[in-house]
């Protein structure tokens, strides 16, 4: 089935530009446009696309409050939601994700890029260029929305640990699967595992908490990230 899009821009040559991209790709359909945040939170919620494309900057409700509106903490069943900047150290890319949404993508990231972030969001997996994300996250995370960062539940195991550096340095869940020798479906139960230890609803949100934790540095992740073992992972998932 193809994945569902909305897209939303103010500016109509690069709205309708997205979409004619878009709907040029195999397994992927754009089903509304929207020329601000207000137009775009109302054809969300009435067309329920499996991803809602948002620039950052929109007049009224912009892509923040727009992603916020239907990602947010308080969505009971909140919308996958990609922003677009023009800048790659765009202030507001930060306090989007901490609205809600999945991940970002640059404005000339190119067609395969924009597809391969499509998929990615709709899937739950992996961001496009999350090594810019991790990038974003991190240099951001001491100046985002002050708050007391919430401490897991139950403390973290030492292969959560691991799969949580891995996560927030941009891994897919298969190069996480490769890094640390274990099965796919054990590295999606561990980071279903994280989540609910974390409070944490998606992957960004995962590596936006290892950042103001501190458990991820620059250059540097967490003590027992480095302590991989050769072997398979013979723990229960």
């Amino acid at each position: 089935m193809s994945v569902r899009v909305i897209v939303a821009d103010d500016q109509e040559i690069v709205r309708t530009g997205l979409s004619m991209i878009l709907d040029a790709q195999p397994g992927i359909e754009v089903v509304g446009e929207a020329s601000d945040g207000r137009q775009a939170v109302e054809l969300a919620r009435r067309l329920r696309p499996d991803v809602c494309l948002f620039d950052i900057r929109m007049p009224g409700i912009d892509g923040i409050e727009a992603t916020r509106l239907l990602a947010g903490p308080g969505v009971a069943d909140p919308l996958a939601v990609v922003v677009i900047t023009t800048f790659d150290l765009d202030e507001y890319v930060y306090a989007a994700l901490r609205a809600g949404a999945r991940g970002f993508l640059l404005k000339d990231a190119g067609t395969v890029l924009l597809a391969q972030a499509v998929h990615a969001a709709a899937s739950g997996d992996a961001l496009i260029a999350p090594s810019v994300t991790a990038r974003l996250i991190e240099a951001f995370a001491d100046t985002g929305p002050t708050g007391r960062t919430v401490q897991p539940i139950e403390p973290l195991t030492e292969r959560e640990e691991q799969v949580l550096a891995a996560v927030a340095g941009g891994s897919t869940n298969s190069e996480v699967a490769k890094e640390l020798h274990i099965a796919l479906s054990t590295v999606k139960s561990h980071i279903a595992s994280l989540m609910a230890k974390i409070g944490a609803r998606n992957r960004v949100e995962i590596a936006i908490w290892a950042y103001e934790t501190k458990r991820v540095r620059s250059g540097f992740r967490h003590q027992s990230a480095e302590s991989t073992t050769s072997g398979p992972d013979h723990r229960p998932g």
